[in-house]
């Protein structure tokens, strides 16, 4: 599965679904009590039950928001890449080419993820797992990616929506990228293979 669905770098349709103050709370907590649940064991400690009693809400109401454990943990991977895509909106990446900004900012997101390896393993084979009923998670994922690895080819934050040319380059970074990640959350590459790996194949495409 891409981890890229469109050419966009907005996140509106994430902010327009938001709701109220009283609900983008409600969603605080759930998210909270799945990265959690999830940072303390993995895919299997989060349960419905668990999180609803943990985030204080009944366990109808978790169910309105996210349909299964496998919405909630790609909506928090969506929330894990929110604070880079916000950071990136903000400020240049350093490097003197594409290849080095992109490197830069996707090292940075792999460590970040390895520091915390149980939520990661969660949250990426919830991503594996996930049906065409997790489409609105997906491409929240997806435009959140999308638009960091944009400004950093690009070079600036200002950097608007993606041309299609732009899209597919990043769609396959994105790809090699996933597929890193898996192979290092099955334990079939270590933290400096999957470095190495993603430089290539990033080198062999941008400049």
């Amino acid at each position: 599965m891409s981890i890229t669905t469109e050419v966009t770098t907005t996140t509106d349709s994430e902010r327009s679904r938001a709701g109220s103050p009283a609900q983008q709370e409600r969603r605080r907590r759930i998210l909270d009590a799945t990265i959690e649940l999830a940072s303390e064991g993995g895919f299997e400690a989060v349960q419905m039950r668990e999180v609803a009693e943990r985030a204080e809400v009944a366990l109808g109401t978790l169910y309105r928001y996210f349909p299964s454990k496998i919405h909630l943990l790609v909506a928090a991977l969506g929330r894990e890449f929110a604070g880079t895509e916000s950071r990136t909106a903000q400020r240049a990446i350093p490097g003197e080419t594409a290849h080095e900004r992109v490197m830069w900012i996707l090292s940075r997101m792999t460590k970040n993820l390895q520091r915390q390896p149980q939520l990661t393993e969660a949250m990426v084979r919830a991503f594996m797992f996930a049906d065409a009923s997790v489409t609105d998670e997906i491409h929240v994922v997806g435009m959140q990616l999308t638009a960091v690895i944009s400004r950093a080819m690009a070079g600036t934050p200002e950097h608007g929506e993606a041309t299609v040319e732009e899209a597919a380059i990043i769609r396959v970074i994105s790809d090699v990228w996933l597929s890193a990640l898996v192979s290092w959350v099955t334990g079939r590459m270590g933290a400096q293979e999957v470095q190495d790996h993603l430089d290539t194949a990033v080198k062999l495409i941008l400049p």
